[in-house]
């Protein structure tokens, strides 16, 4: 009797066995459905679809503001008055007769050789800032103070210090990416995992390996967030720098543009600067990209 129903036990155990993997291989050849990525960080994915979308978009509502004499060409000329200006710019039909290329140039020169003068001495500030009790007491005030000052502010103490030359366009612009670099970098070392140093230390690390091998590569995402940021400022401090009795230059063209109430001008030359600063983000991104690619990876 007991032999007996064990052998009725496992044969319906090994029909059940059966049934579930016929389950199991029925369940398998249903068209899966697609699950949605929940590896990725919120946001994350292209949008350049969407920037071009927005972009239309505003164009459209440029068109029409000025087409249906929303708005008067004054204060907003149309997309198509502000093209012929830019191609009476590239002729060098403009105040002073200086072909647009010339007003780049010019710009992209003052606005690189602050920001280079600034990375080259803001970021191994803001590290002895962040490594250094010393060195934060002595700079963090000075930067802490002159940091929310407006490039306006310090405009005429530059002049007198300066003068008209060159040096007083490129130190204020110097100013403006010095303050954002010099934090960001300081902030990049702080944010060092104590477990990091402390495991380089065990294996023997000086001083100099330390800051060599562990602190800047955890630090280098957050310092060139702030050379992003940093030549981002250089951009918009432009036209400030370019009031100092400048002759050419983006800043100087829409100064010069808007005493003759040359709007299209001043539209145009600002869309200038917004498409160059625009590049030279990209280009940062990229740089960024690819020297830190384990950034928010982690």
């Amino acid at each position: 009797m007991a032999a007996t129903q064990g052998r009725t036990l496992r044969r319906a155990g090994a029909e059940e066995g059966a049934g579930s993997q016929a389950g199991q291989h029925a369940s398998d050849s249903r068209p899966k459905k697609r699950r949605r990525n929940s590896t990725g960080l919120p946001g994350e994915g292209e949008t350049w679809t969407i920037s071009v979308a927005t972009t239309l978009v505003l164009f459209a509502l440029w068109w029409c503001a000025t087409h249906f004499g929303w708005i008067k060409p004054l204060f907003l000329p149309s997309p198509a008055a502000t093209f012929d200006a830019f191609i009476s710019a590239v002729k060098g039909d403009t105040q002073g007769n200086t072909p647009l290329v010339e007003h780049v140039e010019i710009s992209i020169i003052r606005v690189l050789a602050a920001f280079v003068l600034a990375v080259v001495t803001a970021v191994p500030i803001g590290i002895a800032m962040g490594t250094s009790r010393i060195a934060r007491g002595i700079a963090d005030p000075l930067i802490e103070f002159y940091r929310p000052l407006p490039p306006l502010a310090y405009l005429p103490l530059i002049v007198i210090w300066l003068g008209i030359d060159e040096s007083a366009k490129i130190t204020l612009i110097f100013l403006a990416c010095f303050a954002p670099l010099a934090m960001s970098a300081k902030a990049g070392v702080r944010s060092v995992a104590i477990e990091q140093i402390n495991a380089a230390r065990s294996l023997g690390a000086t001083r100099w390996q330390l800051l060599t091998l562990v602190v800047l590569p955890a630090a280098l995402p957050e310092i060139l967030t702030g050379m992003r940021i940093a030549i981002g400022f250089g951009w918009t401090t432009l036209v400030a720098a370019e009031m100092v009795a400048a002759t050419a230059g983006l800043g100087q063209m829409v100064l010069n543009a808007s005493n003759f109430l040359r709007t299209d001008i001043v539209i145009m030359g600002i869309i200038v600067i917004g498409i160059l600063a625009y590049c030279f983000d990209l280009l940062m991104r990229r740089v960024e990209t690819a020297l830190t690619p384990w950034k928010g990876k982690m």
